[in-house]
C-alpha cells in the first residue's frame, strides 16, 4: 500500500499545536485586559482563566504560574517588533494604523498596559524598564538626526493618546471613523517626530 497520500507521521500534531498557540494567545489576552484594569497582586488565575475561557490547570500547564504569565504581558518584545515593522518613511502611518487595528479587531493596544504601571506597585516598574529599553530605545535607535530619545518619546506619546481615546475614553467619533481617514490625518503627526527637521 503506498503511502503517498499519507501525510507523515511529524505534520499530525499541526492542528493541535495551532489551538495550543490559540489557547495561549486567549490566556495572555485575558491577562492583559486584567492588568489594565487591578493590580496585579489582585489578579487570579482563576479570573484570568475564565475570561480566556479555559480552565485553571490549562494555564498553569501552558505558563506554570502567575508570575510566569505576567512576565509575557509586561513585555512589549514582540508588540514593538509589530509596531515598528515599516521603512522610517512611512512608520509614522503604520504605528497608527497598527494601534486602531489592533484596537478594533483584537481588542488590545500594543502600548496601553504601559498608562497602567502605577496600579502596578513593583510590577509597574517592570513594566516601565521594559517600555524603555525594548519600545523606546528601539524605535530611538532608528531615528536619524539629533534628539532621537526625544523624538521617540514624542511620537510614542501622540500614539499612547490615540490608545486612550480610543480604547478608554472610548471617543466615538474616532471609533466610527474609518481606519485609514484616521490614518491620514493622525499619521502625519506621527510622522513628524520621526522625520528630522531640515
Amino acid at each position: 500500500m503506498s503511502s503517498e497520500n499519507t501525510p507523515p507521521h511529524d505534520e499530525a500534531p499541526r492542528p493541535a499545536r495551532r489551538d495550543a498557540e490559540a489557547t495561549k494567545a486567549a490566556i495572555l489576552r485575558a491577562a492583559r485586559y486584567f492588568l489594565a484594569r487591578q493590580a496585579h497582586a489582585d489578579i487570579t488565575l482563576k479570573a484570568v482563566a475564565e475570561r480566556a475561557g479555559v480552565s485553571p490547570p490549562l494555564v498553569l500547564k501552558y505558563f506554570g504560574n502567575k508570575d510566569a504569565v505576567f512576565a509575557r504581558v509586561m513585555s512589549f518584545e514582540e508588540d514593538a517588533a509589530a509596531l515598528l515593522d515599516a521603512p522610517l518613511e512611512d512608520l509614522g502611518r503604520h504605528m497608527v494604523r497598527h494601534v486602531l487595528v489592533s484596537q478594533r479587531e483584537h481588542g488590545s493596544d500594543p502600548l496601553l498596559r504601559i498608562a497602567f504601571a502605577p496600579l502596578q506597585g513593583d510590577h509597574g516598574d517592570v513594566l516601565r524598564a521594559n517600555f524603555r529599553a525594548q519600545v523606546t530605545r528601539r524605535l530611538a535607535a532608528r531615528l536619524p538626526g539629533p534628539d532621537a530619545g526625544l523624538r521617540a518619546e514624542l511620537a510614542l506619546g501622540a500614539l499612547l493618546g490615540l490608545g486612550v481615546i480610543y480604547g478608554i475614553a472610548r471617543g466615538t467619533d474616532v471609533r466610527s471613523t474609518p481606519v485609514e481617514q484616521t490614518v491620514d490625518r493622525y499619521g502625519p503627526l506621527v510622522q513628524a517626530q520621526l522625520t528630522p527637521r531640515a
